[in-house]
């Protein structure tokens, strides 16, 4: 059994959900590896991730309109806003998304369906630069 570790930087520019899955994909493919286990993690609290359809943006569009009006941003229930009437609104709406995935490798292939993507979904109001550490491991 082999492991291989990367750490994807990825610039956002404020809400919404940013595909990764080329860069997840061409980073797999280089290792080596043709079947095992990849994790990807989001090592944020106010981002995570998600795989979601990547063919019809509506789809990004409306996942990103729903959580805003799940959790609202300055909604006066949060008491912690030491960054902003975002920054609360963005812990709950990680919570209730995910910080890790899990996706298998087959033939040195992403096992991903036909219309999935990965995608980091940024939940902050501002610009933030976030790190997705990938660690894949089989044979």
């Amino acid at each position: 059994m082999r492991q291989a570790q990367e750490t994807l930087r990825i610039a956002t520019q404020g809400p919404g959900l940013y595909e990764i899955t080329d860069a997840v994909s061409r980073w797999t493919a280089g290792q080596g590896i043709t079947t095992g286990l990849l994790t990807l993690y989001s090592r944020h609290t106010s981002a995570s991730l998600v795989i979601q359809e990547n063919a019809d943006t509506q789809v990004l569009d409306d996942l990103l309109h729903f959580f805003q009006r799940l959790v609202p941003d300055g909604d006066p229930l949060f008491r912690h806003t030491a960054e902003g009437p975002d920054d609360m609104p963005a812990h709950v709406r990680s919570a209730l998304t995910a910080t890790s995935i899990n996706i298998p490798l087959g033939q040195g292939h992403l096992l991903l369906g036909t219309w999935q993507g990965i995608f980091l979904f940024e939940h902050r109001a501002q610009p933030h630069r976030r790190e997705v550490t990938l660690h894949l491991m089989g044979d």
